[in-house]
């Protein structure tokens, strides 16, 4: 075994560390929009569930490198309110597109040729091309680490008031994952789409 001391790593090791071997990430693809309306839409693979009750989930957002707070966080900030489209194999390309780093103020969605659709219950719009789009309340950030220095980071928690889901995607009350082809980050340039499917019912006690 090769044992690793984030504190002799670096900021640099330490984040190469944790994409390589936290795999495989699901990805928020996340738009919101500033007080004034204009839209924006960044991926983040720091993301997951958090609680069912109220139903909450969770993105990380680090710094830019000036430190500044990334235009995601900043809308947030501004507005409580955000939307998480779930990002597929089939929308690989435009997820990393919508990576770029875009001026304040450009919308990514219209830049990278997605289609925007008006929301019910908050104010930024949704992904049409995405199967899954979860509207989202900001309920708290904690911040991780210094604001603003490298490698630290907000937590964004957010409830889901509102959830689309392609009817497609369904068989029963059940949402199939193989129909939803999840997408996921792995470490450095790399993703992954979802690999073969185990049913397994969880254990009891014997």
């Amino acid at each position: 075994m090769r044992t690793l001391d984030p504190a002799k790593l670096g900021i640099g090791g330490t984040y190469r560390l944790m994409t390589d071997v936290i795999v495989p990430r699901p990805i928020a693809w996340v738009s919101t929009c500033s007080r004034e309306g204009a839209g924006n839409l960044a991926p983040f693979s720091y993301f997951n569930a958090v609680a069912t009750e109220p139903a909450a989930l969770m993105i990380s957002v680090a710094p830019k490198r000036d430190g500044s707070d990334k235009d995601t966080l900043r809308n947030i900030l501004e507005t409580g309110q955000f939307v998480v489209n779930l990002a597929t194999g089939a929308l690989l390309e435009a997820v990393n597109q919508s990576s770029a780093d875009y001026p304040y103020g450009v919308d990514e969605m219209r830049k990278v040729g997605l289609t925007p659709l008006a929301s019910e219950r908050v104010g930024p719009a949704r992904v049409s091309e995405s199967p899954v789009q979860l509207e989202c309340e900001l309920l708290q950030t904690v911040e991780v680490g210094p604001r603003g220095a490298p490698g630290s980071t907000v937590l964004v928690l957010g409830k889901i008031v509102l959830a689309h889901v392609r009817e497609s995607l369904f068989e029963g009350d059940r949402i199939l994952p193989d129909r939803l082809d999840p997408l996921a980050r792995l470490g450095g340039p790399d993703y992954a789409r979802l690999g073969p499917v185990i049913p397994l019912p969880r254990a009891t006690l014997s």
